[in-house]
């Protein structure tokens, strides 16, 4: 089955169907498209993220099963725990969302290219100047040792990328994230695919038909909107 191809000047064009993504390789639903603000709140309530390397037109996903956080199911381990009472870091929210996002673009240890393109920097920065994207940073000695972005959307966080060049600074900003997401009356942690590290902490994989029913549900589900600014 072809692929449906987005026209980039026509953000109002629907995704297709969940049902239609391929299962090889898991979850490409869509290709082309643009990175506008309309497109990519389109994307995130129809259960659907983008994620392309540099030299790849835009491609749109939407994997079954899907990964996610139930904000009350958080598990700490003792040994986060015990890091947590050291308090010898400190954890902010969206005080410095452009490091952040430049922090999870820099090439891992196993690859050396990234999918945090300079249009998706640009289009995610956009998104944090309307109060629709967010921060969350972990600071040792006044520097910047780890954090994580995504998109909020009611009662949704949407995940997208984390960093850390500390030992559990990424799980201590996680670990604060989400107790402060449960505190606002958020329902739903979107973590997309599966990686030990989430699972770890307590995320878990549903149908991807579930997780679409949830965001028809939460989508529009209440939070303050002045919760971010107020931390």
């Amino acid at each position: 089955m072809p692929l449906t191809v987005l026209d980039p000047n026509n953000p109002e064009q629907e995704f297709p169907a969940l049902t239609k993504a391929l299962s090889v390789p898991d979850g490409l639903l869509a290709i082309g498209g643009c990175l506008s603000i309309h497109r990519l709140l389109k994307a995130y309530r129809h259960g659907v993220f983008p994620w392309f390397n540099p030299d790849d037109p835009i491609l749109w996903w939407s994997p079954d099963p899907r990964l996610v956080l139930f904000p009350h199911k958080l598990i700490i381990s003792r040994s986060l725990k015990k890091t947590l009472r050291k308090a010898v870091v400190s954890v902010t929210f969206d005080q410095t969302f452009d490091e952040v996002i430049n922090a999870c673009a820099e090439p891992r240890k196993q690859s050396t290219g990234t999918w945090i393109t300079s249009e998706m920097n640009r289009a995610y920065r956009e998104l944090h100047r309307l109060g629709i994207a967010h921060s969350v940073e972990t600071w040792c000695d006044g520097k910047l040792v780890g954090g994580l972005y995504g998109v909020g959307i009611g009662q949704v966080f949407f995940g997208e990328s984390m960093f850390h060049t500390q030992t559990d600074a990424s799980k201590i900003a996680f670990a604060r994230l989400v107790a402060q997401l449960q505190a606002w009356n958020y329902q739903l942690i979107d973590c997309q695919v599966h990686t030990n590290h989430l699972i770890s902490l307590g995320a878990e994989e549903i149908k991807r038909d579930l997780f679409k029913r949830l965001l028809d549900q939460y989508c529009d589900g209440y939070v303050s909107s002045h919760a971010w600014q107020n931390e």
